[in-house]
């Protein structure tokens, strides 16, 4: 293979790439509109900000998710607990701002 079709085939890739990336930061940004509506109805019911059984049952089916994806499981989960940590932190904030 040349450098230039290299080159090439290398551009392609990192196009795709792109695209992916912003999908997932579109998806992200839908599914924490729907954590913010989460967040307000929990506050209205003075629910906890965190659920540790679904927190639990999506990390097993995140795990369960990614091996048929021939993805890492532990970097599922980190993903998930990452996210899920920025979930809570908002619903805390949603509830304080309904305290006050």
């Amino acid at each position: 293979m040349s450098e230039s079709s290299a080159q090439e085939q290398l551009d392609r890739l990192r196009s795709s790439i792109d695209n992916i990336d912003a999908a997932l930061i579109h998806m992200l940004a839908e599914r924490f509109k729907c954590t913010q509506a989460v967040g307000q109805l929990k506050a209205e019911h003075e629910m906890p900000a965190s659920d540790p059984g679904r927190e639990a049952r999506q990390i097993a089916r995140l795990r369960e998710l990614a091996e048929g994806a021939n993805l890492d499981p532990e970097f599922a989960e980190k993903w998930f607990n990452f996210v899920v940590a920025e979930v809570i932190h908002h619903h805390e904030r949603i509830a304080e701002q309904r305290d006050v």
